[in-house]
C-alpha cells in the first residue's frame, strides 16, 4: 500500500487521486504484463450514498472511456474536463487535447436518474451523435454513447432497479 504524498493517507496502487484529501496521486510506472487491464478511474463521493431504504437509490452510473472507467454513484455529480484542479477524473483526458478543461458535468439524482451537462466547451458534448447545447441538463440511459469533443467516446451503464416490494407498503 502507499500513501498520499499530501496527506499521508494509505492509497492504492491503481489510484489516481487521494480519497481522503482530493490530491492527484503520481503516476507510476505499469509492468507490462498489466497493459491490458482496464485502468479504473472512480470518483468516490467523501459523503456515502444513504442505502434505499434512507430515500437515495444505490445506482451507479459507469461511463466507460478509452483510458478507463468514471463510476458516479446516486445522489453525487462528476465533472469531465482535463483540468486536475477541477476534475476527479481529469486522468482520464489526460492527453485528449480536444476535451476542456471543464467539458462536461454528470449527475445522478437521488432516484437514479443520470444527466449530462455541457460546460461550455470548446468542441462540444454529444449523446448518441447529438450535440449538446452549453448549460442545458440532458438525460442520459443505458447504452447512450457520450462523446467529448471529436474523438473521446465513452458508453453508458445505468443498471435499472426495480423498486423492492416491500419498501412499497
Amino acid at each position: 500500500m502507499a500513501t498520499c504524498p499530501a496527506c499521508s493517507a494509505e492509497v492504492g496502487p491503481d489510484d489516481l487521486i487521494c480519497y481522503t484529501c482530493g490530491s492527484n496521486l503520481p503516476k507510476t510506472r505499469r509492468s507490462d504484463s498489466d497493459t491490458d487491464l482496464p485502468i479504473t478511474v472512480a470518483q468516490k463521493a467523501v459523503v456515502r450514498p444513504k442505502q434505499p431504504n434512507g430515500g437515495i437509490s444505490s445506482t451507479v452510473l459507469r461511463i466507460t472511456f478509452p483510458a478507463g472507467n468514471v463510476e458516479v454513484p446516486a445522489g453525487t455529480s462528476v465533472l469531465l474536463g482535463r483540468d486536475p484542479a477541477e476534475s476527479l477524473v481529469a486522468a482520464a483526458f489526460e492527453g485528449c487535447e480536444n476535451v476542456s478543461r471543464r467539458h462536461a458535468l454528470v449527475t445522478v439524482d437521488d432516484a437514479g436518474r443520470a444527466t449530462i451537462r455541457d460546460e461550455n466547451s470548446t468542441n462540444g458534448t454529444f449523446v448518441n451523435a447529438d450535440r449538446l447545447l452549453p448549460g442545458l441538463d440532458v438525460r442520459i440511459v443505458d447504452g447512450d454513447l457520450i462523446r467529448l469533443a471529436a474523438d473521446v467516446t465513452g458508453k453508458v451503464a445505468l443498471p435499472r432497479h426495480e423498486p423492492d416490494p416491500a419498501a412499497l407498503s
